[in-house]
């Protein structure tokens, strides 16, 4: 007979952490789970209390409230709080922090207890593993900035811990090697089983690197999901925004309907009155040319059109944003399209709006 479906393992466990600094709450009721194997990406701004949660799981901030569990293990709760070295957690940060008196082999194996022998395998695996073989005679500063990032995943990883932290690792790479080591970074994580949680303020990076993504903002986890859940079905404009540039039209709900210049579109639980927001981002705008003063027919996947004039036009290298000035109310709305579009500014330019891709929200005043 066919096994029953079970849910991973939970390997990490985050229940209710809170901490104030000054009497403000910097992390306030934070509860995540990650599973072997598995990589989430704790994303927000600046400030919003990413870092404080990851120093409070690894064992160097004590939070003010809380539980941490490690594979079921309980290592903060109350009075009880285990020291980084007793949670078997791996640590990386933005600054490498390699012992620069010491060779690539003596930092990887510094964590490392056991027999020469055995330490000096592992060493030589890792070291292997991260592209890196014949390089342990060698200094840090006998290393580039990405050779270094690979010695700390190495070092890192070496006692084999079972959840693995990072605080913007990559953020100091240039940005021409950054998307190769995120590769490679994510391929070993795999391969060793931790579960890892990393923190990052770009979206891109969350969205190549996650399995799931908690977004975060002053203080709280606003959503929790998949990449494309996160990235297709945020919470509020603010969630959308995070990931991209986003257009936002104006209007009143009445009857489960608001009317634009693009039409009408659905808009269900809001009460008449209301005032909605709906949003789109602007590789979701459709751009057609205009016919003697007349656009496309409206359809019902894509509303009505409304004119625009172009008020200017570049080129980003994979697309182009057109930025528009509507006829009427004189909105501005941006488009997005791939490779080279560059109409001149004064362009009268049709627009239409995908209703599958908008996002309905109570205005926000």
């Amino acid at each position: 007979m066919p096994q029953p479906l079970t849910d991973p393992p939970v390997r990490l466990k985050v229940e209710h952490l809170t901490r104030a600094f000054g009497g403000s709450p910097v992390v306030n009721d934070v509860s995540l789970e990650v599973a072997p194997g598995q990589v989430t990406c704790l994303l927000g701004p600046s400030g919003c209390g990413k870092s404080t949660t990851l120093r409070m799981i690894a064992g160097v901030e004590r939070p003010d409230s809380g539980r941490i569990a490690i594979d079921g293990r309980i290592v903060c709760e109350g009075s009880l709080f285990l020291p980084p070295e007793a949670r078997s957690v791996g640590l990386m940060f933005q600054d490498f922090a390699l012992f620069p008196h010491l060779t690539v082999a003596q930092n990887v194996a510094f964590g490392l207890r056991g027999p020469r022998e055995e330490k000096m395998r592992r060493v030589d695996d890792l070291l292997e593993r991260v592209n890196l073989s014949g390089y342990g005679p060698k200094h840090p500063h006998q290393l580039s900035g990405g050779e270094q990032q690979r010695v700390a995943l190495a070092r890192a990883l070496a006692p084999r811990p079972r959840v693995m932290l990072m605080d913007e690792p990559f953020s100091g790479l240039d940005n021409r090697l950054r998307d190769g080591i995120r590769d490679t970074t994510l391929e070993i994580l795999k391969e060793e089983g931790a579960a890892v949680l990393l923190v990052t303020h770009e979206p891109d990076e969350a969205l190549r690197m996650g399995d799931e993504i908690a977004l975060m903002r002053a203080g709280r986890i606003v959503q929790r999901g998949s990449p494309y859940n996160v990235y297709n079905a945020p919470v509020d404009r603010a969630a959308a925004a995070f990931f991209s540039d986003v257009n936002v039209i104006r209007g009143v709900s009445r009857g489960a309907l608001t009317d634009t210049p693009f039409g009408e579109f659905l808009t269900p639980g809001h009460p008449d009155g209301a005032e909605v927001e709906i949003v789109i981002r602007p590789q979701h705008l459709k751009i057609d040319f205009d016919r003697g003063g007349r656009g496309p027919n409206p359809t019902p996947a894509d509303g009505a059109a409304a004119r625009g004039t172009v008020v200017r036009a570049r080129f980003l290298g994979r697309e182009s944003l057109v930025e528009f000035a509507m006829d009427g109310d004189g909105s501005r709305l941006t488009a997005s399209v791939p490779n080279v579009f560059l109409p001149r500014p004064g362009t009268a330019l049709w627009l239409m709006i995908r209703r599958d891709r908008c996002f309905v929200f109570a205005a926000r005043h």
